[in-house]
């Protein structure tokens, strides 16, 4: 049994990439070049990880790889006595999107086959390797282009998708995750860092994210202009090509079939029941009694990741700003992957 060695070497993997976050480039050596580069690398091949999100989300994952928490996170699993062999087909929306299922897989001792997203290929087998060598070479773990050797699979996929692979493992032991996002209610009295972190929800990632915001709730009388003044810092994401891309299409949508929204130069509003809201908009509605929240939030809640909202709305939400940082016992689409682990 390796788990000891496993979370030992975890905790130097975040030791590793805390360093490394917190050095000045003046000062990199011949191996912080190299993870550098390949923070340069999965830049070129896929624009949305801008350097800023990548290390963001190694941020991240340095906070909850303590020896602490993975211990407290693993102590009410059991471990496999024979490891198996789990397929792993990981998206790509978002940096590291995959690296919860992979450690879950290990640390659950079995062997992952991965099946990288070709929009994430880059940082994960980096880590891998490391967390390899910082584990004296115990993690077992392999990369295929096609799964054809497994005992059970993890995929993530768009809703589409994941008919095709209900389909196509229709016979074999699976968690086959949707599209889903995520929603903010606001109570009216929230203060201006509450905004401001309201915005981090919506805007980290450039919001390609399931835990990203995409609807918002406000009471009646809610003044429009105070979010917009308050999402301010995320400004600069106009500047990024692709976002700018989606922004100028959607606006011109809504111009052309003079549709009703509210506009800030970078990110619009849109009063609008779908729980779904393109690239660079925000859907949003009023209410007067929270009670029809609820109800909108018990029809949609198997589309949704999150609920960012004050706690004593009763919503069973996370603060604000809280979105992006899920724990470790956050599970993807609120399925336990441990314990599908611990039956297979």
């Amino acid at each position: 049994m390796n788990i000891e060695k496993q979370i030992s070497g975890l905790c130097k993997l975040s030791t590793y990439i805390k360093e490394f976050l917190h050095k000045n480039p003046a000062d990199f050596n011949e191996e912080d070049e190299r993870f550098s580069a390949v923070l340069r690398r999965s830049q070129i091949e896929n624009s949305w990880f801008t350097i800023e999100n990548q290390k963001f989300a190694l941020k991240q994952w340095a906070d909850l790889l303590t020896e602490t928490q993975l211990k407290k996170w693993l102590a009410g699993y059991q471990v496999a006595k024979t490891p198996k062999k789990v397929g792993l087909i990981l998206a790509g929306n978002i940096p590291l999107v995959g690296f919860h299922d992979v450690i879950s897989v290990i640390l659950s001792q079995h062997v992952p086959v991965i099946k990288l997203s070709s929009k994430d290929k880059t940082m994960l087998p980096f880590l891998l390797g490391k967390w390899n060598e910082f584990s004296d070479g115990k993690i077992q773990y392999e990369f295929a282009e096609r799964l054809t050797d497994f005992d059970a699979v993890i995929a993530t996929g768009s809703n589409n998708t994941a008919r095709y692979l209900e389909y196509y493992f229709k016979d074999s032991l699976s968690i086959i995750r949707k599209n889903r996002t995520s929603v903010a209610v606001l109570k009216g009295d929230e203060t201006i860092e509450e905004l401001q972190l309201l915005a981090e929800d919506i805007f980290r990632y450039f919001g390609l994210g399931c835990r990203n915001v995409t609807r918002l709730f406000i009471p009646q009388d809610f003044l429009i202009d105070k979010i917009f003044e308050n999402f301010l810092h995320f400004k600069e994401v106009i500047n990024h090509n692709k976002y700018a891309n989606n922004y100028e299409y959607n606006r011109a949508v809504y111009l052309l079939n003079a549709e009703r929204f509210w506009d800030n130069n970078f990110v619009m509003l849109k009063e609008d029941e779908a729980l779904f809201s393109p690239l660079s908009v925000l859907n949003f509605s009023r209410y007067s009694d929270i009670g029809e929240v609820k109800s909108f939030i018990a029809e949609n809640e198997s589309s949704i990741q999150a609920i960012v909202a004050k706690q004593e709305l009763g919503l069973d939400s996370i603060n604000f700003g809280e979105a992006q940082n899920p724990g470790l016992a956050t599970y993807a689409d609120k399925v336990d992957t441990m314990r599908f682990l611990e039956v297979i």
